[in-house]
């Protein structure tokens, strides 16, 4: 199955995922909040360690935009448990480890490590208002200043 070419100003594709909480979390049980979706490659490496510490410490500017903060990989309930206990995130972590979503949302590409090529998440982020409307689109993000430019994006 293809999936759709997702574009600003598109209803964001719900979905259904067991969070790190051991809940059940839809997007659409965020209506009436601005969402912040982002995707990432893996639990406790190097980038994704930095990024999710960079939205722990700008939670309380995220709260004040009324904006909820979702992270999603293909790593485990288990994983992303000692992933937040580690680092003190104030946010679900949403485990995607069939990949539903990530094809959902057009964030799987080929990718090489190490000589080898294989399909692996790229970082990318989805900010979605309080109706379930794509507002921004982030891809192949980089760490530095991100955080910064989606908050500057959640206050418009």
């Amino acid at each position: 199955m293809e999936p759709v070419i997702l574009t600003e100003g598109m209803e964001a594709p719900d979905f259904t995922l067991m969070g790190s909480d051991h809940q059940q979390h839809s997007l659409h049980d965020y209506r009436g909040r601005k969402v912040i979706l982002y995707f990432y490659p893996r639990d406790n490496t190097p980038g994704c360690t930095n990024q999710a510490k960079a939205f722990r410490d700008a939670i309380e500017s995220f709260n004040e935009q009324n904006a909820v903060i979702l992270g999603i990989s293909r790593d485990s309930v288990a994983s992303h448990e000692k992933f937040i206990t580690k680092h003190e995130l104030p946010f679900i972590l949403l485990s995607d480890h069939e990949e539903i979503v990530c094809h959902l949302y057009d964030v799987l590409k080929e990718k090489n490590m190490y000589g080898k090529k294989a399909i692996g998440i790229e970082r990318s982020t989805f900010l979605i208002d309080e109706a379930g409307i794509i507002t921004k689109i982030y891809r192949k993000v980089k760490v530095a200043g991100h955080i910064e430019a989606v908050l500057e994006s959640c206050s418009l």
